[in-house]
Formats: structure tokens, C-alpha cells, sequence
């Protein structure tokens, strides 16, 4: 990556730099990311779907989701669980951090969902991070953005911008619109804390093992609430399968790319690479729950996916 990029000089002992490659090896990373955003965007689809079909709160969500991750990848790494109990020897404080986070951040973001709708929820929680994680790497290495980095934030906040403006009208899909925006906000903070310090323990700690610790931790920290709500689900194929999609899909799997992807490229790069994660879902949420695309969505969406497009042409540039 040039020098201009956000995550500073080398030297820096705060901010560890990801595993620099060959270009190819950051366009990979940077395939990574932009595919866990993907499977992400089904996510609040599936919430919304979920809700409808049962009884569960946000929060019991959140816990069956990362429950349902946690188990599969455990059940996979069972042989191999010795480097996840190192690794939670190794690095216990970042680790938990991470867990606790995304189980925080994903809590509220489902409510947000429930409050506000799939596509305020998504667009609002996820386009702060690119934010606030340039506004940290740029405060913690003291260097601006490069002109091309910096082009494709303010084109994926334009975007972000047109599309919260567009939707989100009090309705059967967004009951309570400001409480939905207030808890999307607390995800997107949350969601850039997590992402930060993700990306330092994903220089030390292997992907399927950092997404192993991350989501046990996080089903651990949801527990008590969603125990204390209510976890029962109805014996039927349609919640159960929303769920194990949630929990294999968006959990196991998109973490573990997620994580891989932190490897050689900068936080800053994996959150606007995550703008397609907005995009997926205002699109999933117009054509499946009905929610309305009207054209200032459509525009902005092809912004976020122009401001990803200039991410993945010029990493780190």
C-alpha cells in the first residue's frame, strides 16, 4: 500500500499494519470483505422475516444467530482446538473485546431493524464506520487520506446520505423510525470499535479461529438477555432455516472472510469495502418485505457500489 494510506507509518506501535503483498493479495483481501458485506446485506431481511414468523426479540436473534455460528465452527475446528485455546491465552482482552462487541453492535442493529426498517437500519449503522474508522486512522498516524481513498468515502457518505433521507416514513416496516435511527447509530459506533480491534488481532490470531472466540464470546454476552426475553422457536421449517441462514451463513462463513480480508488490507479500506453490505440490503429490502426504492435509493446505491468499485481498483491508493 502507498504511503498515503491511512493505517500510517510502520513505525506506528499503536496501529499494526496488515501483512503487506503483492497487489493481488489486497485485492483478495479486499474480495473478502466485500463478499462478508454481501452475505451481510441478507441479514436484515432475514430479521425482519423472522420477526414475522415468531416470538423472538432482536437480541434473541442475535444470540440463535451467533449461537448457531459458534456451534458449527467449533463442531468443524473440533480436532483443531488447541491454536483457539492459545489464541485465547495469547490475546484474552482483544478477543472478548472482539465478542462482546459484535454481539453489542449486532443486538442493536436488529433493533433497528425492527424499529426503523432493513434499509435506515443498515445504511445509517454502517455508513458511520468508514467515518469514524478514517477519522481515527487519520488521527492516530497523522496523515490525511490519499485523493483516491478520500473520493470513494465521500462518494459512499453521499450515497448513504441519499438513501437515509429516502426511507424510513412511520409505517408497518419502520414503526418506530427514531428509535430505530438512535440504535443504528449505536451499532455503527459499535461496529467501527469492533473493526479497529478486530483488525489488530487479526494480524496474530487465524481467521476461523478469531471468528470461532468472536462468536462464542458474543452468543455468551447475549445470553442473559435473550434468556430472560425468550429463546423458544416454533417447530417450522421457515424460522428454522432463517436462522441456521443466519447463523452459517451470515455468521460463520461471512466473519471468516471478513477476518481473512483484515489480514492484508487497512480498516479503513474493509469498512468502505462494507458499503456493499447497505446496498444488498436496501435492494433485498425493496424486493422482498416491500419496503420502497424510491430514485434518490437508487442513486445513492449506485454511489456505495461505485465508492466499493474504486476500492477494490486502487487499494490503498
Amino acid at each position: 500500500m502507498s504511503r498515503t494510506s491511512l493505517s500510517g507509518p510502520s513505525t506506528s506501535p499503536s496501529i499494526p499494519h496488515p501483512r503487506r503483498g503483492p497487489a493481488g493479495g489486497v485485492r483478495r483481501g479486499l474480495l473478502y470483505v466485500t463478499g462478508a458485506a454481501v452475505l451481510w446485506g441478507t441479514t436484515g431481511v432475514a430479521v425482519q422475516l423472522v420477526r414475522e414468523s415468531t416470538t423472538l426479540t432482536p437480541t434473541a436473534i442475535g444470540f440463535h444467530r451467533l449461537a448457531i455460528g459458534a456451534l458449527v465452527l467449533v463442531a468443524l475446528l473440533a480436532r483443531r482446538l488447541g491454536p483457539v485455546l492459545a489464541a485465547l491465552r495469547s490475546e484474552p482482552v482483544a478477543l472478548v473485546g472482539v465478542g462482546i462487541g459484535l454481539g453489542g453492535y449486532q443486538a442493536l442493529y436488529f433493533l433497528a431493524v425492527a424499529s426503523g426498517g432493513v434499509g435506515v437500519a443498515t445504511v445509517v449503522s454502517l455508513g458511520l464506520a468508514p467515518v469514524l474508522i478514517f477519522g481515527w486512522e487519520s488521527l492516530r498516524a497523522r496523515r490525511l487520506p490519499g485523493r483516491t481513498m478520500l473520493g470513494a468515502l465521500v462518494a459512499g457518505v453521499i450515497g448513504l446520505v441519499l438513501i437515509t433521507v429516502s426511507v424510513g416514513e412511520p409505517g408497518t416496516t419502520a414503526p418506530r423510525p427514531l428509535l430505530g435511527l438512535l440504535a443504528a447509530f449505536g451499532s455503527g459506533v459499535g461496529y467501527a470499535a469492533s473493526t479497529v480491534l478486530s483488525r489488530h488481532a487479526a494480524q496474530r490470531v487465524a481467521p476461523m479461529t478469531l471468528t470461532t472466540v468472536s462468536a462464542a464470546v458474543g452468543a455468551l454476552a447475549l445470553a442473559p438477555i435473550a434468556l430472560a426475553e425468550g429463546i423458544g422457536v416454533p417447530a417450522r421449517l421457515a424460522p428454522i432455516g432463517l436462522l441456521l441462514h443466519l447463523g452459517v451463513v451470515t455468521t460463520a462463513v461471512a466473519y471468516a472472510l471478513f477476518y481473512a480480508g483484515l489480514r492484508s488490507i487497512t480498516g479503513s479500506a474493509a469498512a468502505l469495502a462494507t458499503l456493499a453490505e447497505p446496498l444488498t440490503a436496501v435492494l433485498l429490502a425493496g424486493w422482498i418485505v416491500g419496503e420502497s426504492l424510491p430514485v434518490p435509493v437508487l442513486v445513492g446505491g449506485v454511489l456505495l457500489l461505485g465508492a466499493v468499485t474504486v476500492v477494490h481498483l486502487s487499494p490503498g491508493k
